[in-house]
């Protein structure tokens, strides 16, 4: 069995390799290559990188196959040298940076995401909001303003809307007679829930124009929209307090830092220049 990690292949031995009886924490060497020492750290560090279906193999099985691999890496870095230009040099500083900049924000988010957060947040949210309201509608979509005039002045001599949607609207609403079921604020296109606001229970407007056609609107009835349970949107909280962690943690570093920015007078084009890292 094979499995790729940091672009090379490693080969699973299907017996079983123990690790060494004397290794015992992440300082061990478990070889050298020209010198360079390879530790149980470095093995350990490299298995928590690897997919998630290969983290659940037995150490024993994954073992050789990740000291193989850092054994064959070790060989060849020693002769990258030459090879690494200032572009390389340059990456390599980017991610190391990278990296530290994403442990401290792990770090961040690591206790902000709490169950008492996530209730305290829940409760600014939505226990004491105002409840909003939802709207229950449908319409009759057409292609032209003309065709919904028409349509309109049948529904003033007493035509049946749904009727008159299965029979003429072009969108998936046509088979049940028009019918959007309930929806809050944001959930349909500005014009429309712009519309429908303006309506009382039982009344017909439109023709009104969106970028779908032209509408003609049934406000069936409205309710008080009630807060959603904490179980269904304790991801959505989580996020945002995720969010918030980050952004607080990113703001405290940069506005804690001294900044110089030195880029009068360049040009943003020479990003793109492929003589930059002539030199």
């Amino acid at each position: 069995m094979k499995l790729r990690a940091g672009g090379f292949a490693l080969a699973l031995l299907g017996a079983a390799w123990a690790v060494p009886a004397t290794a015992q924490d992440a300082a061990t060497v478990v070889a050298t290559v020209n010198g360079t020492q390879i530790t149980l750290g470095h093995l350990a560090a490299l298995r928590a990188q690897l997919p998630a279906q290969y983290q659940q193999l037995p150490a024993d099985v994954l073992f050789r196959g990740l000291l193989d691999q850092v054994i064959q890496q070790t060989a060849l870095s020693q002769s990258a040298e030459k090879l690494v230009t200032k572009r390389d040099e340059l990456t390599l500083e980017n991610d190391r940076r990278a990296y530290l900049a994403g442990l401290v924000l792990q770090d961040a988010v690591k206790g902000a995401i709490t169950d008492e957060a996530i209730q305290a947040a829940y409760d600014a949210k939505y226990k004491n909001a105002e409840p909003g309201m939802e709207y229950n509608a449908s319409h009759i979509l057409v292609k032209t303003e003309e065709e919904a005039k028409k349509l309109k002045d049948d529904l003033d001599k007493g035509a049946d809307f749904a009727e008159l949607a299965r029979q003429h609207s072009t969108d998936g609403a046509a088979a049940g007679g028009g019918s959007l079921g309930w929806f809050g604020p944001g959930m349909m296109v500005k014009p429309f829930e712009d519309a429908v606001v303006a309506m009382k229970a039982g009344e017909i407007g439109g023709p009104l124009q969106t970028q779908f056609g032209w509408h003609l609107i049934k406000l069936v009835e409205t309710r008080a929209a009630e807060a959603p349970a904490l179980d269904d949107v304790r991801e959505e909280l989580a996020a945002e307090l995720e969010q918030a962690a980050v952004e607080a943690r990113i703001a405290a570093a940069t506005e804690g830092a001294t900044v110089t920015r030195s880029t009068d007078g360049l040009d943003p084009a020479l990003l793109d220049s492929p003589t930059l890292f002539a030199n």
